[in-house]
């Protein structure tokens, strides 16, 4: 079964795409513009620009509902917060070996140069 935010991302792809084809038909088959009595020049010059500013804001609307409706949904909130605390309890701690070598003060002292 698919999460609510899959349907509702489904629901916006599906708007999108038709809005987006009712738009280009409306606009070039209802239009009438390829006959001799089409629009003027003047017409498609604003028509053009607005329909791709259009056809583009629906195709960036189609993606975000596509993107929506593919994504799993998240897990749920206890179970990503319980995973950490099961690790640590999982996995025993382990101390590092004490190192047994001794350092001289002359190699713990930083290197100063003299000036001249």
């Amino acid at each position: 079964m698919a999460s609510k935010d899959q349907l509702i991302g489904g629901i916006i792809f599906v708007v999108c795409v038709i809005i987006g084809i009712l738009y280009t038909l409306g606009l070039f088959y209802f239009g009438d513009p390829f006959t001799g009595a089409g629009w003027p020049i003047y017409i498609w010059l604003i028509a053009i620009p607005v329909f791709l500013a259009f056809i583009a804001i629906m195709a960036i609307g189609a993606w975000i509902g596509w993107t929506m409706a593919t994504t799993p949904p998240p897990k749920p909130i206890e179970e990503i917060t319980a995973k950490p605390e099961e690790k640590e309890e999982k996995k025993p701690v382990e101390e590092a070996p004490a190192e047994t070598t001794v350092e001289t003060e002359e190699e713990k002292k930083p290197e100063r140069r003299k000036k001249t």
